[in-house]
């Protein structure tokens, strides 16, 4: 449930500017301020089932745009990139040579390039 919770909150950080207004607020009080169904439902002025029906329909929403435009899964690769160099240049006894640096940082910039093509 941690792991849906948190990909979740990512997904909405990427793709939250471009929902309704209404899918916005139901995402926000059910994933950012912990409200549960009925709470949300006291606040909006509608059924606990039609809190579900839009959070469940939104948690939708915001995977087909994921699967469309892939940014969580860009950043994350990126961000593993950047560890894994953080790493080598952090180990003791140092575990990297300019080969291997030079490597991971032409991995990152080519995902920079395929993200701008």
């Amino acid at each position: 449930m941690l792991e849906k919770t948190n990909r979740v909150n990512l997904l909405f950080d990427f793709y939250g500017p471009i929902l309704k207004d209404r899918q916005r607020q139901f995402l926000e009080m059910y994933y950012r301020e912990d409200l549960t169904l009925s709470e949300i439902a006291e606040v909006m002025e509608v059924t606990r089932q039609a809190v579900y029906d839009q959070v469940k329909r939104t948690e939708i929403v915001l995977e087909q745009y994921e699967d469309k435009l892939q940014l969580l899964s860009r950043y994350q690769e990126r961000q593993s990139r950047i560890n894994r160099l953080l790493d080598l240049l952090d180990s003791d006894p140092p575990e990297w040579d300019s080969e291997n640096i030079r490597t991971l940082v032409k991995e990152l910039a080519e995902l920079e390039w395929s993200e701008e093509a």
